[in-house]
């Protein structure tokens, strides 16, 4: 029986679409250049001389500074994702696979690291290093380290409960035979999932980081910073700030839904349950 799309799964591929649209065109064409400054031009609404959302405080094209911004918010999504899938799925399938004091060892470090969340390990990175879209890409990644470890860690251990591993076991299969040909495979669709949550979850926290003046350095854009630029501005032009904070929300709400269509579509056994509780 084939099994229906989740309507969220529909709109969170939707607004993810749109972002990624946006971000791979912004590469090759803009309206105007998002860091050219024309200060006669500065503070113009929608629709006025050319600019489809305006220009903010310095004359920069509004609408050109959101396709940028949506290129940024994306590098740093995937790049912090690949940090956290690098360091935290090994140390999570060698605590499933080891068990005993290297599990505990490696949990041990899980639970330091879970204890400083990404904005607050950013500012300790930006106090050593100068503050940089690669210093808040580092932070974050390694902040969501954790989340993956126990993830995978957690999926494993019934994974090393099955026959087939057992029987692998028996007739000589290594360990890391054993992560690649039986753990991975079968914990791919759980990591599909939290990948797509940990995407949503840097989106926000480099918003933030920028908002602080802690992440991507000016003139590139940023979302979180075009948010901060605009504050001081509400009076004049509260749509400076009204662009931007809608972008960050699209964005975090449409990866979210993505992650929650993927686990009803991947998990059955989830639908199973609340089939029967309906």
């Amino acid at each position: 029986m084939r099994r229906r799309v989740p309507p969220t799964l529909v709109i969170g591929g939707l607004l993810v679409g749109l972002i990624v649209v946006t971000a791979l065109v912004s590469i090759v064409w803009t309206p105007a250049d998002p860091t050219h400054v024309d200060v006669a031009s500065k503070l113009r609404g929608p629709f006025s001389g050319g600019a489809l959302l305006g220009t903010d405080q310095l004359g920069r094209d509004e609408f050109s500074r959101i396709m940028a911004g949506a290129r940024n918010t994306l590098l740093v999504g995937i790049v912090t994702v690949v940090i956290a899938l690098g360091v935290g799925v090994p140390l999570g399938g060698i605590a499933a696979l080891r068990r005993g004091h290297t599990e505990d060892l490696t949990m041990r470090a899980s639970d330091v690291l879970l204890a400083f969340p990404a904005v607050l390990l950013a500012i300790m990175f930006a106090s050593v290093f100068s503050p940089s879209t690669l210093t808040a890409m580092a932070a974050i990644g390694i902040a969501l380290v954790p989340v993956f470890a126990r993830v995978v860690r957690g999926a494993g251990l019934q994974i090393m409960e099955q026959d087939y591993v057992t029987v692998t076991r028996t007739y000589g299969g290594g360990s890391v035979w054993i992560f690649v040909r039986h753990m991975l495979p079968n914990i791919s669709s759980v990591l599909i999932v939290q990948a797509t949550v940990a995407f949503a979850i840097a989106i926000l926290a480099e918003a933030a980081l920028s908002y602080l003046g802690l992440g991507t350095p000016p003139p590139t854009p940023s979302w979180g910073r075009m948010l901060s630029e605009s504050q001081t501005l509400l009076d004049q032009a509260p749509l400076l700030a009204f662009w931007p904070g809608v972008s960050i929300a699209l964005a975090v709400l449409g990866f979210n839904l993505l992650g929650d269509g993927l686990r009803d579509l991947l998990d059955p056994k989830l639908v199973e349950r609340v089939t029967a509780q309906a």
